[in-house]
């Protein structure tokens, strides 16, 4: 019987509020929502919504490292969008995270939406669930 195991990246921001950075159970990891925070600078990537996506997808990388998997292994991501209008500069930095060219990789099952206000004031947050190979 699996149990689940409380994930917490040194590598990424602190948690905003009473969460986890992320949750594995079993051979899936489900993690929590990603903003654009540098952990080192603890304010949100410059640039725009690219930069922000980067860094939330850095984190994210960073969140499922600590748990044993990888982008690779990314099976579904949630996006929220504070602007739905930025969805093509926001695709345009996610396909530099992912990739249908790797073997074995290929795109995540995606759902982006556009949000009211996200946490901090933020352009993206990212969430994901991941397999452990």
């Amino acid at each position: 019987m699996s149990k689940k195991q409380i994930i917490l990246a040194e590598s990424a921001p602190a948690a905003l509020g009473p969460y986890s950075h992320a949750v594995r159970f079993g051979d899936l990891v489900f993690t929590a929502g990603q903003i654009g925070v540098d952990p080192a600078e603890r304010k949100l990537a410059e640039g725009g919504i690219q930069a922000e996506t980067r860094q939330a997808l850095t984190n994210l990388q960073n969140v499922l490292a600590a748990a044993g998997s990888s982008l690779d292994n990314v099976l579904k991501t949630t996006v929220f969008l504070r602007d739905i209008a930025d969805f093509a500069d926001f695709n345009a930095a996610y396909a530099e995270f992912f990739s249908a060219d790797r073997p074995g990789a290929g795109f995540p099952a995606r759902t982006t939406v556009q949000a009211g206000a996200l946490p901090g004031g933020a352009a993206v947050e990212i969430e994901a669930v991941a397999c452990i190979k």
